[in-house]
């Protein structure tokens, strides 16, 4: 018996049913409706393509860097400098000042939440005296370029609830993340080149236990072809690019396009998006064969290359290295490049880790800053640095056992922009005397997915999909541009 056939006299009721109702539906709306209006046929959009409408308005930016320090950086150590603590030192913080704080179960149960100032020091840079953490030199030397926001807040008080909310604007996984909606609305630049690349790092030490999750970078309920495509930092940068032993890139042209041909027939009888990101996904797999090999070379990269990013430049898989091919993704149009970096989680290793830390992301970012504004790409180019919240100025174990650290902190904490219409050599938003809550300025994450989205030329409450019945966005039912940063 013919395969069909038999799959045909398979077929359940439900299933029948289930394959049948566009159909049924649309021949009795077409009944009732002028059927001139179905007389031409579907156009699908090209991935290079918006959406029709989109921009909004003009974008001040054509791609996204985002820098994003899992394990949230202190704020109180790095960026939000309060000399007036140390004469707090090791004394219980008020209630008046933590106002019930929620606290994780690391530190709810901790008989004393004593004071603990910053353990670096810090110094005024740039024209306008920016108060930087001698722990980030590099940074220092390019306050005047950057805009440091330290009113940053969030509901999100454990990792992966948080980092997932800053980069869906959910904190339960399944929403599409930014990079997907921003691929979505604005299409790519560059075929040649997935639109939304990922690339992790993590300390040498191995010191944080934070985990990668694949849906920070997924398209949710998009379709796939949205989602970013990680590069490895070892081996070939994307798996399966190369041609198998024995076949030659002729022979993987045709079977491409049998397959291609074989995916449309099944696309006109199941009309599945998916299916379609199939067909779209194998070409750009096909193309990335001669694009990416030689992104990821960095033999011609001149030696100042790797002396501005610094001695881990060299290293596959560093941050810094990741940071000098964000740029070169950043030259070829890929619209966002989002870079993860683990290492920031120190709860009992504060004193030791902190600097390492530093030592290791400082350098290449300020690099990173400096690179692309002499190549001219920082002008369309949004540079975000920062983490999922914040960590507590009360201190996190014992101090004189010298194995002590701070706990996550939602209720405020720093981060900082470059570039594409955001306002240089300021800092925004300011923080109590404890640097425990925000008093002036509060940036919520939805308001900096909005400030994000609208650089992009995006008015981020029209950007929307179907699901369900619902049209969801990124900023969800909230959120609003901070235009006080932007020039």
């Amino acid at each position: 018996m013919n395969p069909q056939d038999q799959f045909k006299l398979l077929m359940t009721r439900r299933q029948f049913f289930g394959r049948s109702v566009t159909g049924i539906g649309a021949a009795a709306l077409a009944s009732i409706l002028n059927q001139d209006l179905f007389g031409a046929a579907g156009v699908v959009r090209k991935d290079s393509m918006p959406l029709p409408g989109l921009p909004h308005f003009a974008p001040k930016a054509k791609r996204i860097i985002y820098l994003m320090q899992s394990g949230a950086p202190s704020h109180i150590d790095l960026f939000n400098y309060k000399p007036g603590l140390e004469k707090y030192r090791g004394q219980e913080i008020p209630a008046s000042v933590t106002m019930g704080q929620r606290l994780t179960t690391m530190t709810g149960k901790q008989a004393n939440k004593s004071v603990l100032p910053s353990i670096t020091k810090f110094a005024q840079h740039g024209r306008n005296g920016t108060w930087i953490s001698d722990f980030l030199p590099h940074t220092a030397s390019i306050v005047d370029d950057i805009c440091i926001v330290k009113s940053m807040f969030t509901e999100a008080i454990n990792h992966a609830p948080a980092v997932t909310f800053f980069l869906t604007g959910s904190e339960m996984p399944g929403r599409p993340s930014m990079g997907s909606w921003l691929t979505y609305g604005l299409g790519c630049e560059n075929e040649n080149l997935p639109a939304f690349v990922v690339m992790t790092s993590r300390d040498k030490e191995n010191s944080c236990g934070q985990i990668f999750y694949d849906y920070y970078w997924g398209s949710g309920f998009l379709p796939s072809k949205y989602q970013g495509v990680k590069f490895r930092g070892e081996g070939d940068p994307v798996l399966y690019l190369s041609n198998p032993a024995g076949m030659s890139t002729s022979v993987r042209r045709g079977i491409l396009d049998d397959l291609a041909q074989l995916n449309e027939i099944k696309q006109k009888e199941m009309w599945d998006p998916e299916i379609a990101t199939r067909i779209s996904q194998y070409e750009m797999a096909y193309r990335m064969q001669a694009s990416v090999p030689e992104l990821s070379d960095l033999s011609t990269e001149p030696e100042s290359t790797f002396e501005a990013y610094g001695p881990e430049s060299r290293r596959p898989g560093s941050y810094a290295r990741n940071c000098i091919l964000a740029r070169r993704l950043a030259e070829k149009g890929v619209r966002f490049i989002h870079l993860l970096h683990a290492g920031w989680d120190q709860h009992k290793n504060l004193p030791t880790q902190l600097k390492i830390q530093c030592t290791d992301t400082d350098q290449p970012s300020a690099a990173l800053i400096k690179d692309l504004k002499q190549r001219g790409l920082l002008e369309d180019t949004l540079v975000v640095w920062g983490g999922e919240f914040g960590r507590t100025p009360f201190c996190q174990g014992d101090p004189a056992a010298k194995e002590f650290g701070r706990d996550h902190h939602p209720r405020c904490f720093s981060l900082w922009m470059a570039g594409a219409g955001v306002k240089p050599g300021i800092s925004f938003g300011e923080t109590d005397d404890y640097a425990h809550n925000v008093v002036k300025d509060p940036v919520h994450v939805h308001d900096l997915q909005a400030t994000i989205l609208g650089q992009m030329g995006i008015d981020h409450t029209k950007l929307t999909y179907k699901f369900q019945g619902r049209h969801f966005r990124l900023t969800d039912v909230h959120g609003k541009a901070v235009q006080e940063i932007l020039t």
